[in-house]
């Protein structure tokens, strides 16, 4: 279809909204509204434009692994957010500093490299910097 535009926002399970929200502040997003509707869900923003919605009614226990990405079953469904970055070690450097720790650094021969983190709940995350 023409006329799709762009992704207009990725929507994500979590348990808690305050943890969550603290965790995608130092990120840089900012809090928008929630939470609001049946699911409920809370929305933030990265001023890039990136946009979120946290859907809060998750009921696994985070100690529970990824069913996406963690155990050797392959399930279908979004396994990652990735977010385009501009500066490679400014952000691991940033990271590091936040105590985040990075579970897989990836380099192409093309001279693309991306790096994951984990959010509270588990959900990937991936800082790609395009070759």
């Amino acid at each position: 279809m023409k006329e799709i535009t762009r992704i207009n926002h990725v929507g994500l399970r979590v348990r808690e909204l305050a943890v969550t929200r603290a965790f995608y502040e130092k990120l840089g997003f900012e809090f928008l509204e929630g939470p609001v509707g049946p699911e409920p869900v809370a929305i933030m923003e990265h001023p890039s434009g990136v946009n979120i919605n946290f859907i809060l009614n998750a009921s696994e226990d985070v100690s529970q692994p990824n069913v996406l990405m963690d155990i050797p079953e392959k399930h279908t469904g979004f396994t990652h957010v990735a977010l385009e970055i501009t500066d490679k070690e400014a952000v691991e450097r940033q990271l590091g500093e936040l105590g985040m720790e990075i579970t897989e650094t990836v380099e192409l021969p093309t001279g693309a490299v991306f790096f994951f983190v984990r959010d509270p709940d588990g959900n990937v995350i991936e800082f790609h910097k395009p070759a």
